[in-house]
């Protein structure tokens, strides 16, 4: 990939990764709300909650948080290939230079 496009596809896998914290804090409140009939999940430091509830939403918080932002960041990828030829990965091994085989 050349600077330029990297460069690009830097910008944009920037702006879909806030996107995908918006939205995946947006399902998380959302699906809290269904489970535990609350309308705010516990916070870290809220005296009124215990361990378990406080160590429950942070990992549901956390799952959501990582399939979202895994979602995102491969379709980025998906479409940067599509519109470049070239496949924007991380790896120093030549791979970046290919699209994934499928």
């Amino acid at each position: 990939m050349n600077p330029v496009d990297a460069a690009g596809y830097k910008a944009l896998s920037l702006s879909t990764s806030v996107l995908g914290g918006i939205v995946a804090g947006a399902i998380f409140k959302r699906l809290w709300k269904v489970a535990a009939g609350q309308d705010e999940a516990p916070s870290a430091t809220d005296a009124r909650r215990g361990w378990p509830e406080i160590l429950l939403a942070a990992a549901l918080q956390g799952a959501i948080f990582a399939v979202v932002q895994a979602a995102i960041e491969r379709g980025t990828a998906e479409s940067t290939a599509k519109l470049t030829g070239t496949w924007p990965g991380d790896g120093d091994d030549g791979a970046s230079s290919r699209t994934p085989e499928a």
